[in-house]
């Protein structure tokens, strides 16, 4: 074989290599994901871009107030971003006055932008109970956000989250890793 054979052939597999790689950092361990709407304003923002956590929920699993991604059932391709508000086996409930009750007992966060509204509430207005692989999402803009309080998103799946947002990669402005507690 010639030299000149031999060089494309390593240059071929180095390509092959770093596609390989790359595939597997995208389907494995991150990808990146844009912002749409201004339900999770004011933390997130419409076409924020972010770099999403693939791994983390292979290890543990998802707390309160983590910020997720997760598809949408009846679009494919479209995802949602929501930070988690109710575990499994808890009971969520939101009473007309906006406040929202884990298992009876008011949930302490200020990550909601306002009040909710009485005409937001939603299924949320009677006691929701969440199976054991279950998750109940809001966005933070909690009278501008289609999350699990209708029957549209509903309770998401454990085996439904892709992952958990970890870095806001644009704007540049804005670039950092995103605050969950």
């Amino acid at each position: 074989m010639n030299k000149v054979m031999k060089e494309m052939i390593s240059t071929l597999l180095y390509l092959l290599g770093v596609l390989c790689i790359t595939y597997c950092l995208i389907h494995f361990v991150g990808q990146r994901t844009a912002v749409e709407g201004s339900s999770m304003e004011a933390t997130l923002s419409d076409g924020d871009n972010l770099i999403v956590d693939k791994i983390t929920y292979r290890f543990r699993d998802p707390e309160r107030f983590d910020i997720i991604v997760f598809p949408f059932q009846y679009e494919a391709k479209k995802f949602y971003i929501k930070r988690i508000i109710g575990l499994p086996g808890e009971t969520v409930q939101i009473d007309q006055a906006g406040t929202i009750y884990i298992n009876g007992e008011v949930l302490e966060e200020n990550y909601g932008r306002e009040i909710i509204k009485p005409e937001n509430i939603g299924i949320a207005i009677d006691p929701i109970t969440l199976g054991e692989d279950e998750y109940f999402v809001m966005g933070d803009n909690r009278n501008n956000s289609t999350d699990s309080r209708t029957e549209i998103v509903g309770n998401i799946h454990r085996d439904d989250i892709v992952g958990r947002a970890w870095v806001r990669i644009w704007p540049l402005n804005k670039f950092g890793v995103l605050r969950h507690k």
